[in-house]
């Protein structure tokens, strides 16, 4: 059985106010954020493939970043969709003709942000353990400030924080059950699942947790990047310094 990640890199990113590119495409060092990202699952020795939902028009640009920072394990860049699930649901389909392909029934499937560069492999390596032990991993972090949840009815319901996780990615499953929710939810119209443990709650999977680094933030926001950055420098001064 294969280990199939499906990184997500189809956004605009609006919310960055960048002008001449996507947020995932700015460069930090000379490499832009989704080879960061892509990185960490070409380097890990249990995936075996990685498929990529790119902005159709930046393809071109991704294939040459691919070229030139020697990622081998990339086996399809498709186009994204009208939509956040849409993309993700092509995605998804790409990995299942490449499993296909591969003469495999099913695979486990990582799905993750292009803008998440700030996993570990020991993330990765979590993630694949809890699909194979209950069927399905979901990343979270734990909450750090108290959550009120909106009842609707001039009532609020303020849940412990011990008690509260905050979901992030990667998001795993088998391929086989995610991409039999999303058919599913398109044949009942559901278009809006803000992410893949919401639709596989919905359906009545049971999800499995692990608790993934706490710096795993999607790079969103001009603040996201002066993270991430601070995070690559504190990752090079422990290579050459030791600390």
């Amino acid at each position: 059985m294969k280990n199939i990640a499906v990184i997500f890199a189809g956004g605009v990113g609006s919310r960055m106010n960048t002008k001449s590119r996507p947020k995932q495409f700015l460069e930090l060092n000379g490499k832009p954020i989704i080879i960061y990202t892509i990185e960490l699952f070409d380097n890990h020795p249990e995936i075996d493939g990685v498929v990529v939902v790119c902005l159709e028009s930046w393809i071109p640009f991704l294939e040459k970043m691919l070229r030139k920072f020697e990622i081998n394990k990339v086996v399809k860049v498709v186009p994204g969709g009208v939509s956040g699930q849409d993309s993700i649901y092509k995605g998804l389909c790409a990995a299942e003709s490449y499993i296909h392909e591969q003469g495999d029934e099913n695979a486990i499937v990582l799905i993750h942000d292009g803008v998440r560069p700030l996993i570990t492999d020991t993330t990765i390596t979590d993630n694949i353990a809890k699909v194979k032990e209950c069927g399905s991993c979901i990343t979270c972090v734990p909450a750090i400030e108290t959550v009120i949840v909106d009842q609707h009815d001039g009532s609020l319901d303020i849940p412990k924080r011990s008690d509260c996780k905050m979901a992030r990615a990667p998001q795993s499953f088998y391929l086989n059950d995610i991409i039999c929710a999303h058919r599913k939810s398109q044949a009942e119209g559901k278009g809006d699942f803000i992410d893949s443990c919401s639709m596989m709650s919905y359906y009545g999977m049971k999800l499995g947790l692990i608790e993934g680094p706490v710096e795993n933030i999607k790079i969103t926001t001009p603040t996201d990047f002066f993270v991430f950055r601070a995070m690559v420098q504190v990752h090079e001064n422990q290579q050459i310094f030791g600390f």
